[in-house]
């Protein structure tokens, strides 16, 4: 029985802060070497109990040290993933309201032209080119132009920052929406990374460099 495993997250480090002081003590004689080894042993696997138990806690909050930018967005919250699928499907409904008319006209002009066969059937998805090309447009340039807020995004409180500028740019917001198309490949589990990544990324956030947070405006 393992009473060590019962101490809360706090006894952990203070145990092994203790355990680390009392290693630097210099054995004597054989007993205190093997009190200095057992002492180191207990010490070791203190800290890592202490890893795996910040591993498995569920983080809220931005952790990011690698930069100076890095640095200025730790501990923003993060932004939940109902509000971002949310905002997503705002968005999308936002562009099909805007786009379908364009298309269905577009295709009523190429009909009057010659240019393709009477009967058109325009399906609104990410397989056909006329419709990725206004998702993209609308994603990149409401991105940019919103400094990280889509329209969903602005309904939904959250925005998305840049790991590497102040300010999204624009080819930032370019890639971040292309990279939705790769975010939907095998069953859109690029989405769902958000709930394995330590810091909620899916993978147009991985390609763009980008995370999502809670607008400081908006109360939680």
């Amino acid at each position: 029985f393992d009473c060590i495993s019962l101490l809360p997250e706090v006894s952990y480090r203070r145990y092994a802060s203790s355990l680390k002081q009392a290693s630097l003590v210099r054995p004597k004689g054989w007993r205190g070497r093997f009190a200095f080894q057992a002492i180191s042993r207990k010490h070791q696997y203190i800290v890592q109990k202490e890893n795996l138990l910040m591993i498995t806690m569920k983080k809220s909050n931005y952790n990011g040290t690698e930069s100076h930018r890095m640095q200025e967005l730790h501990g923003l919250p993060l932004a939940a993933f109902k509000r971002r699928a949310g905002a997503f499907m705002v968005d999308f409904l936002i562009t099909a309201v805007l786009c379908m008319p364009l298309l269905v006209f577009g295709a009523r002009l190429l009909q009057h032209l010659g240019l393709v066969e009477e009967n058109v059937h325009l399906v609104f998805d990410y397989e056909h080119w006329y419709s990725i090309i206004p998702l993209v447009a609308y994603f990149s340039l409401s991105l940019y132009y919103g400094n990280g807020q889509t329209l969903g995004k602005r309904l939904m409180g959250i925005r998305v920052v840049s790991l590497v500028h102040e300010r999204i740019s624009f080819w930032h917001s370019v890639e971040r929406a292309l990279g939705y198309g790769a975010s939907f490949l095998e069953l859109g589990f690029g989405f769902l990374q958000y709930f394995i990544d330590a810091n909620r990324r899916t993978v147009h956030d991985r390609i763009a460099e980008t995370i999502v947070i809670q607008d400081r405006k908006t109360k939680a």
